[in-house]
């Protein structure tokens, strides 16, 4: 099966140079090349894409404001001449941050990572397939522990793991933690930080830059603080402010 590539740039020679490296991968195909963030999204509603390449700086909007309006991002990549928006990027969800000039074997790294991940999701979607309303199947150890959602209170990426804590005790699974957030009921789920989702009804408290679930204060990344206390406050889960 492909995996169906948008690129996004507003620099006609980047855009050329990465197709003809992705040509070099017989798995991967660019289904479209966008030199604005109008025509990416324009794209996006009318086909079905597995991973973006995006630039920092183009018109309209920038790169980072551009993922933060992806409602269901695909696997996202940065590309870019400026070395200054990695933290901001990861922060995000991408999984890789390329600095121009693009070099083959550079990709091939990063592509590396996209079939890790995509085939980390097509075995995730297998478990949660034999999920009911009320719990999922992880593997853990070669075994199948069934985990009742609402005891889930915040997931912890450790790189190529995650660490989901309940209320009675800690999983270690192969996952990443993008992928099985996507994966969560987003009513009861949101990323925060680039290493944590939480469980939104488990909140007990937030602060500036911090939130509380289980007597653990937990970082909210900067460029979640808006969404995270415009959707916990505003949504009413949480009962009290912490004071700055």
């Amino acid at each position: 099966m492909k995996i169906k590539c948008l690129l996004l740039d507003d620099d006609s020679l980047s855009l050329y140079i990465l197709k003809k490296h992705l040509e070099s991968f017989e798995n991967y195909e660019v289904v479209s090349t966008c030199h604005t963030p109008s025509e990416a999204f324009d794209m996006l509603s009318k086909h079905s894409i597995d991973l973006i390449f995006v630039d920092i700086h183009m018109p309209q909007i920038n790169g980072l404001e551009f993922i933060k309006k992806l409602k269901k991002p695909p696997i996202l990549i940065i590309v870019t001449s400026d070395p200054d928006f990695a933290v901001q990027g990861f922060e995000l969800g991408v999984i890789d941050y390329l600095i121009k000039p693009i070099h083959l074997g550079r990709l091939a790294k990063s592509l590396n990572k996209v079939s890790r991940m995509l085939q980390n999701n097509e075995t995730l979607k297998e478990y949660l397939n034999q999920q009911s309303e009320d719990h999922i199947f992880i593997k853990v150890d070669k075994k199948m522990i069934k985990i009742p959602i609402d005891e889930i209170l915040y997931i912890e990426s450790l790189k190529d793991y995650v660490s989901i804590k309940t209320v009675s005790k800690n999983y270690v699974t192969h996952y990443n933690l993008a992928a099985i957030t996507r994966l969560l009921p987003e009513y009861l789920f949101m990323r925060i930080h680039r290493s944590y989702t939480i469980a939104i009804n488990k909140v007990k408290a937030i602060s500036k830059n911090c939130i509380e679930i289980d007597n653990k204060s937990i970082p909210i990344g900067r460029n979640y603080i808006k969404t995270v206390k415009g959707k916990i406050i505003n949504g009413g889960v949480v009962n009290y402010l912490i004071k700055d």
